[in-house]
């Protein structure tokens, strides 16, 4: 069975492919490689096109007519999206617009939805679950939180069905090192952490030490990347098995300070991280933390990797042998 896995040149997408890859699947990959890599196409085949292209979403489908969609391809950084929110409404919800309407067409009727708890919007120091209203507060969650509605619609008049996976911060690599975490420019913690170990970087700031958390520094959820695909093959399967649309949080329920992170990767490298102090980010949450039971009970996913020892140090066995990040 062929599943065509948008953004699968990514990170967390081309994390999916292998994992489909090893469930039996054969993914195919539609990314435009605009932030993706060619490099990371290991496990089947690669078809270039945009999103915002529709004619190209046509090729792809009438050249390897997979039987559901894995939607990871989209625009994902605040920064950016604050500066330009007329590009993330254009990729992130005409692009998707554009895959639904042809997955319609095609008779393609399952879709598993990668979005963000970056649609709750700024809501401090409280666990996130799917009960938690959705308030976003830039076009990057807002334009996620569209698309959730997009596939609310699209199942009511066509019959869509949908998993949505709302997440935040996802960590850590392939355990085999074929695969990991790579961003230019990189804005993710743990691998700035890692250059700066790999001496890439002169040092980590930390943005702020005057949090009311345990060492003030500010706490975040992290997934290890090999779990949060194992929730997306159990949300494949979900409906491939007839069941009905539903929405899903993924995370640990406990969170990492960023002092924390930078702790475990001094242990796990046998390193010392060399740090500065900064001020405060705008907009930086104290604790920001989701709640997944409902993916626990529902789709029996559990998150078996999600330690900072192993996600860091899966993510530095990666960081040291990876070609594509020369």
């Amino acid at each position: 069975m062929k599943v065509l896995i948008t953004g699968g040149a990514g990170y967390i997408g081309s994390h999916a492919c292998k994992a489909l890859a090893n469930a039996g699947y054969t993914p195919v990959t539609f990314d435009n490689l605009s932030t993706g890599w060619r490099d990371a196409v290991q496990f089947g085949p690669l078809v270039e096109g945009d999103l915002t292209d529709k004619s190209s979403i046509e090729r792809a489908f009438q050249d390897h007519a997979p039987r559901a969609v894995l939607h990871f391809a989209a625009l994902s950084r605040v920064d950016e999206a604050m500066a330009k929110p007329g590009l993330y409404w254009r990729n992130n919800v005409l692009g998707s617009l554009n895959l639904f309407e042809t997955a319609v067409a095609h008779g393609c009727l399952d879709i598993v939805f990668s979005s963000t708890c970056a649609t709750f919007g700024d809501q401090d120091d409280v666990v996130l679950d799917e009960n938690t209203p959705q308030h976003p507060i830039n076009a990057y969650g807002a334009s996620k939180q569209a698309v959730e509605r997009m596939l609310e619609d699209f199942e009511t008049t066509f019959g869509l069905r949908h998993v949505i996976f709302r997440y935040f911060n996802v960590a850590g690599a392939d355990p085999d090192a074929e695969i990991g975490e790579f961003h230019r420019p990189e804005t993710h913690l743990i691998p700035i952490v890692l250059d700066t170990v790999a001496g890439e970087r002169d040092h980590v700031t930390i943005y702020g030490t005057d949090y009311p958390t345990h060492d003030g520094t500010c706490i975040r959820d992290y997934v290890h990347v090999s779990d949060l695909v194992d929730a997306h093959i159990l949300g494949l399967h979900w409906l491939l098995d007839g069941k009905g649309s539903r929405a899903f949080n993924l995370g640990t329920g406990s969170g990492f300070s960023v002092r924390d992170v930078i702790g475990s990767a001094n242990r796990v490298t046998n390193r010392t991280v060399p740090t500065n102090i900064g001020a405060r980010r705008a907009g930086d949450a104290i604790k920001l933390v989701s709640g997944s039971r409902r993916a626990e009970d529902e789709l029996k996913w559990t998150p078996r990797k999600s330690t900072m020892a192993q996600m860091i140090e899966d993510a530095w066995r990666w960081h040291q042998v990876a070609d594509y990040r020369q």
